[in-house]
Order: C-alpha cells, then structure tokens, then sequence
C-alpha cells in the first residue's frame, strides 16, 4: 500500500506514520469553549485506549480527545514496535516497593495487556501487523553472561521464570543468528507490532465509539475542579474545555507544563531502520518468528523485523537536554545514529553494507523511579497515566482500563493494582538533573565499550551503574 498523502509532514516523524496507510490530513482543531463528560489532553496511546475503553462501558458519554499535533505524532508512533509483558522497572524493584503479592499483580496485568492490545486489534478490525513471536534478550559476548545469570536468578526468586526459557548458544542460533552470542533468555508473552497502524487505527476506532478527537490544538494549561461544584477544565490555545474528569495523557509531553516539569524525565530514544532484506539473508539470519530482541548493554538496545522484511535497531545515548527540553531537532543525533547502524552489522554481519533507509526519535517519559502511576483525584476530577519508560505499548493499554475504571467508579482487580496512585520521587531540579543525567548517560555508554574491547563483565559498583539502579 502506498503511504497517504502527508501535506504538512508529519510522516517525517517516524516510519510508522509514514506507512500506516491512513490519511495524515488533520482532524479540525477546536474552535471556542465546550463542555464535555470527559476531556484527555493527548491523543497517543494513553488518551486512545482510556477513551475507547470509556465509550465501551458508557456509549452514552461525551469523550474529547485534545491533540496538539496529531493522533500518534509522540512516542506512540515511534517506538520500536515491542508489546512487552513487563515494565522497564524489574521485578526486584518492584517487589522492594510493593511486596511480592503487589509485585505479581502487576506483572500479571501488564502481560495480560498483551493478549489484550492483540484481541482490539482483531475485534476492531486494526491490520496493524500484531504478531505474538515471543521475546529474546541476548548475551553477546562473555561480558554480557553474568547479567543474563543475574535476569535468570531474578526471574526465579521473583516466582515469574514460568514461560521463560533459558536458551544457549544452539539454542538461541536456531531462533536467530546473532554474531557473538552465547545464550539467550526467551519469554512467550511478547508481541511486535507496527505502532502507527496501531495507534492511527485505534484512532478510527474510538471516533466509531462515538469519541471527538481536536488536532492541532495545543492545552496550554490545567483547571482542577472541586467536585462537585466547580468541574475541571483544559485550557488551550483554541478554547476552554470543561468535563467532569480530565485525563491527562502526554506522558513526555506532559513535563511542558509547570505542574508535571520534574515529575518525568524527557529521555530520548533513537531508532535506525534498514532497507529491506533479500531472502537469502533472512535464511541467513533466521528470526522467522519475529521476536523482540534486545541485549544485556548498560545503555540499552532494542530490535525487531518488520513485517515488511527490515530490522529495527533502537537504543538510548542520545544526549538529555538541560530544562528537559523538547524539540524537534532532538529527535535525530549524528552520535547516536551512527552507532546504531553500526551496531546493524556488528550483530548481522551477512548485512555488511546493507542500506537504512529511516531514522528518527523522540523522548519518553522516565519517573524518577522507573515505576508508572495510574492517578485519579475524586475531588479534582483529575486523571492520568504516566512514566512508562520504554514499554508503553502494552502498559498504556493497561492504563486505559484502569483509568477507565476509576472515572466510572468501579472496583475491580485493576482498579486496586499498587500502581494507582502511586507517587514516584521528584527529578532533582537543574543543574543537578542535568550533571546526573549527562554524567550517567556517558558513562555507561563508555563502559559499554569498556566491557567489548576487554570481554570483562561491569562490576556493578561503578558510580554511574548505581545512579542508573537508584
């Protein structure tokens, strides 16, 4: 299918815009003051999947959706495609904080997300390329192996090893050939999906339901209510929008606003894509199930194969910006490019001279202790959903049943998951936020380099791997 007409651009923002086959043309923005059942500043995954599990319950609601560019512009269509059975946060740290009953709970949920992103998709009618492959996370090199032994020790103690499979190096060769690896952890609960597809169809879906989506129109400002006299409102740059609940789901994007600038951290991701791959390599290479790949880097990579035949190849390093800023021209660094497309060929290097024909970024939202939070304030008519570091496909899914279940007032097993309203810890105000985050960002990526050149694995008490674990 040829990609649609795209007369302001914003395909450039990532691949999966450009080819989720639906027009980019924006919806109308809103024009004047209206009133509304619910109004959600975002229209990404967060603000869709609340909306549409609103209108699911209630069909009789007035849903809003507030979009300052358009449906999928931010991290929802630029991710890498990973629908994850688990939060970036591990299971340790999640046990520390909320036990091992609270701990289960969650992970429980967010990989019962996954089974549920694919069940809309087929419900709804949404091609967007959902396949349930499973996950692979790679040692590559005997650096890497005490950190695999490590997540396998993990897994065990956590009680959450059963459909994980610890794979050598046969093993992990007859999934996919990977220069350098030793072995590997599989995980069953993982799906790759094309995220514009997804996120664009899930659009179409909730304005079905009956839902209003505005785009181009930026909220520049949050009126809590007080219940049940004075209702809350987002203020924009087109008009007032007052509702009985207001949701607030821009994730990064929310640290725009004074009231969330330290309460997430912007952290830019980056991703290369390459051309499309003949035959001949992918019998090379295998990866016939399409798995979510990653490896046991400090500075994170994250890969998957299209369904269209190329290899997404993602990662962190690209520098954080002082004031956790946000631009467009961070979405894409020299640096971080290069090491990534190099990166391509040091793991496949059958694809030695292969083409890339995109590359693109953008920031995601990191609370200052990796765990998000599903909020609801009664009394303020407040909601949002928030601080998925990396994994927001399936967790955003998450968030919308839950949020959707707090507006409406129901009690369920989601509704008293330890994740709503949880309060992670402010970010340090700058300059410290910035020396931190700097500092930490290259260090691990030097001991990166460090533990390659010389196959010693990190020791674990070096200042920046302590920071990164705090």
């Amino acid at each position: 299918m040829d990609p649609a007409p795209d007369p302001l651009g914003y395909a450039a923002t990532s691949y999966w815009l450009e080819t989720a086959g639906d027009d980019l043309t924006p919806r109308p923005s809103l024009q004047g003051a209206i009133d509304a059942d619910v109004a959600i500043l975002g229209a990404g995954y967060t603000g869709l999947w609340t909306a549409y599990e609103l209108l699911l319950r209630d069909p009789s609601l007035k849903v809003v959706l507030l979009e300052r560019e358009i449906a999928g512009f931010g991290a929802s269509g630029r991710n890498g495609g990973w629908v994850a059975s688990g939060l970036n946060a591990s299971s340790d740290r999640l046990t520390r904080r909320f036990g091992q009953a609270g701990m289960s709970a969650i992970e429980d949920a967010v990989a019962a997300a996954v089974d549920e992103v694919g069940a809309v998709c087929q419900r709804e009618g949404i091609d967007a390329d959902y396949a349930k492959g499973g996950s692979l996370t790679v040692a590559r090199g005997p650096e890497q192996m005490p950190a695999l032994e490590a997540h396998w020790q993990s897994l065990e103690r956590a009680g959450r090893a059963q459909g994980y499979r610890r794979l050598d190096a046969a093993g992990t060769a007859e999934r996919i050939r990977i220069d350098g690896a030793l072995g590997s952890v599989y995980g069953s609960q993982y799906a790759v999906v094309h995220p514009g597809k997804l996120v664009r169809g899930l659009a179409r879906a909730v304005e079905r339901h009956g839902g209003t989506i505005f785009e181009r129109t930026a909220v520049t400002g949050i009126e809590p209510g007080a219940l049940p006299h004075l209702r809350p409102a987002l203020r924009t740059t087109n008009g007032l929008v007052r509702a009985t609940a207001v949701v607030l789901a821009g994730e990064a994007y929310l640290t725009q606003l004074p009231e969330f600038h330290r309460a997430l951290l912007p952290l830019y991701s980056l991703i290369v894509l390459t051309e499309p791959i003949s035959e001949a390599d992918w019998a090379t290479i295998g990866w016939r199930a399409r798995e979510v790949v990653a490896s046991y880097r400090l500075s994170v990579d994250y890969l998957s194969r299209t369904a269209d035949g190329r290899i997404l190849f993602g990662g962190r390093g690209a520098p954080y910006r002082f004031g956790s800023a946000i631009e467009p021209a961070f979405d894409r660094d020299a640096r971080t490019h290069a090491l990534l497309r190099s990166m391509v060929e040091a793991w496949f290097p059958a694809l030695r001279g292969i083409g890339f024909g995109h590359a693109w970024g953008g920031p995601l939202g990191m609370p200052r202790d990796w765990i998000p939070t599903f909020s609801f304030e009664s009394r303020s008519g407040i909601a949002s959903g928030r601080g998925y570091t990396g994994h927001g496909v399936s967790t955003a899914n998450l968030a919308g049943r839950v949020l959707a279940g707090l507006i409406l007032g129901e009690r369920s097993e989601l509704t008293a998951l330890p994740l709503v309203n949880h309060r992670s810890p402010k970010w340090e105000p700058e300059p410290f936020r910035w020396i931190g985050v700097r500092f930490t960002q290259e260090s691990l990526l030097r001991l990166d380099a460090r533990t390659a050149r010389t196959g010693r694995p990190p020791t674990g008490r070096s200042l920046a791997e302590r920071i990164a674990d705090h």
